[in-house]
């Protein structure tokens, strides 16, 4: 599986929608109104800036584990996977056993691909060598500034993949991450708010 497969919620959409209304009447980003839990997400995470090393690692391992599939799965999915792997405390997962791996392995709460446990294993390892702040600051260094981006009003102008994204994503993988495609790296950066992929007229938008 590649990096070309991983999509983000906007991906999942039409690709012309434009804001609709929701029950409450309020305009959205139209992936937000599919189900429930999208309208929450969306109103309370997506987009909303992220910081701390463990809180990026769990978004980081939860975005690779999302690729191939849909976002709501892993999100159902959320409560199992935070239970499986310590609450994504990078210093607990680092110290996982190969008893460990297969109890993963065997979890019906969350996707069970031997590939991207091994890479979650793997990443927690890599990072509990790094300095405190260290994966925050790399992250965010490759935020884009606001003022060169234009806001989107259909999910047609939201990109899939940024010049910035691909460079995370080096970035990443030269420091021995894995499964941090460019793609994997521009839906991070949607989900934890590097940038702002509210429509215009979305509720949700960050406001000047």
């Amino acid at each position: 599986m590649t990096d070309a497969t991983a999509q983000s919620p906007v991906t999942e959409a039409a690709p012309d929608g434009a804001a609709l209304a929701g029950p409450d009447g309020a305009r959205r980003c139209p992936w937000a109104l599919s189900s429930p839990e999208y309208v929450a997400y969306h109103d309370e995470e997506w987009g909303r800036p992220v910081h701390g090393d463990d809180a990026l690692y769990e978004r980081l391992s939860l975005e690779a584990f999302q690729s191939g599939l849909s976002w709501i799965t892993i999100l159902r999915r959320r409560p199992g996977f935070r239970a499986a792997f310590a609450d994504f405390k990078i210093s607990a997962v680092a110290e996982f056993t190969d008893t460990d791996r297969e109890r993963l392995l065997a979890d019906t709460g969350i996707i069970r691909n031997r590939a991207k446990v091994d890479a979650t294993l793997a990443n927690a390892r890599v990072l509990a060598t790094w300095s405190p702040g260290e994966l925050d600051a790399l992250i965010w260094s490759h935020a884009p500034d606001p003022a060169t981006r234009t806001v989107p009003h259909t999910l047609a102008d939201v990109p899939a993949v940024t010049p910035q994204s691909t460079a995370l994503s080096k970035a990443l993988k030269k420091r021995g991450l894995r499964f941090v495609g460019p793609t994997t790296a521009y839906a991070l950066m949607q989900a934890c708010g590097l940038v702002d992929d509210h429509l215009a007229d979305c509720v949700a938008r960050r406001r000047p």
